[in-house]
């Protein structure tokens, strides 16, 4: 059965809290630093609180009377006596008694425009926003007025948060395609553009033809068509090309049309004004903008770059350290060459788990990533929610068409019919993604490595992912006292993945010789590192440290070929790096072979009293060896040969043990961030892959005999070709080798 994680409803707060916070109406709207939530309530008063992608959001409480209806949304009729009204000067020459008549109706649509709306959708009492309700009551789509969608519901929900918390300089959305962003993003556009006064908002797309048929096709039409109560007084055109400025026309002040009593000020304009421009680095650069929207984020394709812009743009959004603009972001992703590359990374750059001391993400926005199956035309009921598994009744959707199969069927028989064509397929996970792995995926042609085995285990990992394969966890020294022997304690904010632990009797197998102490489980298997030496960096990023473990075949009770562990992560020190690899390797009791170039971890596992489990190079006979590899151990990464047989060693191991092996199974390489290493590695990049550098020396070192010289041999340059693979087909094809 499908389990949704899209949101949770949460309890991070004492009932009681909430109960006498809500009697006094203290709860203000922003964000709440005592509880670490952000309430986008205008009354006062809190309900339930969603996280959504880690975003803790107190919605309002539910008020005793909710619209009923016919049980699900509906568009409110505009009374036909003020459709016949067009302007706010019609509505002046109106008699007072009309006025009178409509005076609540117009003010309680406003009242919802500011505070949302709660109505019965299924049965459950339902709130969205008012940025929603806007949308779905007053918005002109290319079909008329939007559906309502319990994606969008949530999204909106997620939106409302960033304009509210302060320290958010708005939201970066991953999306499927269709799912209605740029109408979305268009109407609150218009939404917040004709309530504020000396403002400015823009639109800025993959292409300056695409901004422009933004403005002109979504963000005008909804301008046009919203009622006379909520349109400023516009300059201009009806239906500009460049510009929808809410200002007063001068000719207002000279054509004394109005009653001779008015004053000037009655007929006072917004001052406020909706643009695009073209796609460039510096658009909008020394600009003051009160919304941006940047749509088809992930498609900029050079010369343009998303990231350089958004370096820009956001300063735009800011006066000093106060966040005075948002931008609305949504995109899905083109492959990593034609812009998704920088997507992905200014998506990752906004993950709200991961924030600097002043409370905001590396890139200022929020990530939000809905999965295609909530937002898939055909597979949404009448009520607005997604139809996940087959249903067993007839369901209907909104248009009174019955649903008889369920999106998540459908759409794993859409991957089953592309899976003989791989970058077709990869092509359908990036429009219509169910995770972020599919969504950023790449096309196969410029990986040096069998793409199609990597990315078939990845989708397979993605399947088994509820079986818990692979358990997040720390290391320890047992009662805090180094040098004695080490558990691993499982906990969710670990830096260890691991997929298999040894029984008891082969953990913190430790051989001691002459004071020297050695793996005890060598014979099993082998870790692979790739160290720093710095603890700080210039930029505060920096690579990161990367551990990965290996097993052989062996006959004890271990699975054969297996990736054990993955460690990808930049403690706050380096020593902090070195007492993590060295606790995995005494727990596990086998050695490890690292990089020498980065010799610190090889000194401090000597300092220890551990030099027996820092492997020496594999291709050198030991009387071969410099005076510092004696000394500490490790193999070099400025040779050549060792490169290629680096890379080797890894397209050996995809090929026998990544994908669909030989005997029709699926491989055990459960670790997604060290698959994605090996499909985007490049052997001329290599500081760039931490985790397939660390992976890489695993698999040498599990296969050390490979390397071993032959003493009477002459001296001669290794020669190890890498293959290039065609990944088109059921099999893919060498086409090409590298020397």
């Amino acid at each position: 059965m499908y389990k949704q994680t899209l949101y949770n409803i949460i309890q991070p707060i004492k009932i009681n809290t909430i109960k006498r916070l809500n009697k006094s109406k203290k709860w203000k709207y922003g964000y709440n630093k005592e509880h670490d939530i952000i309430v986008i309530s205008k009354t006062g008063m809190i309900g339930d609180i969603y996280e959504i992608q880690n975003l803790k959001i107190a919605l309002p409480k539910q008020p005793k009377n909710v619209f009923k209806g016919n049980d699900k949304w509906e568009v409110q009729e505009y009374p036909k006596e003020l459709q016949k009204i067009k302007t706010i000067f019609d509505w002046r020459d109106m008699p007072v008694d009309f006025k009178n008549k409509w005076h609540a109706y117009i003010d309680s649509e406003f009242t919802k425009r500011d505070e949302g709306f709660w109505f019965y959708n299924k049965g459950a009492p339902t709130y969205i926003s008012g940025t929603h309700y806007m949308y779905l009551q007053w918005t002109k789509i290319d079909i008329g007025k939007p559906d309502f969608r319990e994606a969008n519901r949530l999204f909106f929900l997620f939106w409302e948060a960033c304009k509210a918390d302060s320290r958010s300089y708005g939201m970066c959305y991953l999306k499927n395609r269709r799912s209605g962003f740029s109408f979305m993003a268009s109407g609150e556009t218009v939404n917040l553009a004709t309530i504020s006064s000396d403002s400015r908002y823009g639109i800025l797309s993959k292409s300056g033809a695409d901004a422009k048929k933004m403005f002109t096709d979504k963000v005008v039409p909804i301008s046009v068509n919203y009622p006379f109560f909520f349109k400023p007084i516009q300059d201009g055109m009806d239906r500009p090309k460049t510009e929808l400025a809410y200002r007063v026309p001068a000719s207002k002040f000279t054509r004394r049309k109005l009653t001779a009593n008015e004053a000037i000020e009655d007929i006072q304009g917004l001052d406020t004004t909706i643009d695009w421009k073209n796609t460039g680095d510096n658009s909008y650069d020394g600009e003051k903008l009160a919304l941006l929207v940047h749509d088809e984020a992930g498609k900029w394709e050079r010369p343009e770059n998303i990231l350089n812009n958004w370096r820009v743009t956001k300063t735009t959004l800011r006066l000093g350290s106060r966040v005075i603009g948002k931008c609305m972001m949504g995109s899905t992703s083109n492959s990593a060459d034609k812009g998704g590359e920088n997507f992905k990374k200014l998506y990752h750059d906004s993950d709200v788990t991961k924030r600097n001391r002043n409370g905001q993400t590396r890139s200022g926005l929020y990530s939000l990533f809905i999965p295609m199956e909530w937002n898939y035309e055909g597979f949404i009921d009448s009520y607005g929610i997604p139809v996940f598994e087959t249903p067993e009744t007839i369901v209907k959707d909104i248009y009174g068409d019955e649903i008889s199969i369920g999106v998540i069927e459908h759409w794993e028989n859409e991957v089953e019919g592309l899976k003989q064509d791989q970058d077709a397929l990869n092509e359908f996970y990036r429009q219509f993604p169910r995770t972020e792995e599919h969504a950023f995926r790449d096309e196969t042609k410029n990986s040096i490595f069998n793409l199609a085995k990597i990315y078939e285990q990845i989708d397979y990992n993605d399947e088994v992912a509820n079986l818990s394969q692979v358990t997040v966890g720390s290391f320890t020294w047992q009662n805090g006292i180094k040098d004695t022997k080490v558990q691993f304690t499982p906990n969710p904010n670990g830096r260890f993945k691991v997929s298999w632990v040894p029984n008891v009797r082969l953990q913190n197998n430790i051989i001691t010789k002459n004071g020297i102490k050695y793996p005890g489980n060598e014979h099993m298997g082998a870790f692979g590192c790739d160290s720093y030496d710095i603890s700080g960096t210039t930029d505060g990023q920096g690579s990161k440290g990367s551990l990965h473990g290996l097993t052989k075949f062996s006959m004890e009770e271990a699975p054969a070929n297996m990736f054990f562990l993955e460690y990808i992560a930049r403690p706050q020190t380096a020593e902090m790096f070195f007492e993590d690899v060295l606790m995995a390797l005494v727990f596990y009791g086998m050695p490890l072979l690292a990089e020498n170039n980065k010799p610190r971890l090889l000194y401090y596992l000597k300092r220890r009293g551990y030099r027996g489990y820092s492997m020496n190079r594999p291709d050198k006979a030991r009387n071969k060896l410099s005076v510092a590899e004696k000394e500490i151990g490790g193999i070099p990464n400025s040779s050549e040969d060792i490169r290629q047989a680096h890379a080797a060693a890894i397209e050996t191991y995809i090929n026998d043990y990544v994908g669909i092996t030989g005997d029709g199974e699926y491989g055990t390489m459960y670790f997604n961030t060290t698959l994605n290493d090996w499909a985007k590695f490049d052997i001329n990049k290599r500081t760039k892959f931490d985790a397939a550098i660390s992976s890489g020396l695993a698999i040498m070192a599990c296969n050390k005999n490979k390397y071993r010289p032959n003493a009477e041999r002459i001296k001669q340059k290794v020669n190890i070709t890498l293959s290039k693979y065609e990944n088109k087909g059921t099999i893919s094809k060498i086409i090409k080798n590298y020397g």
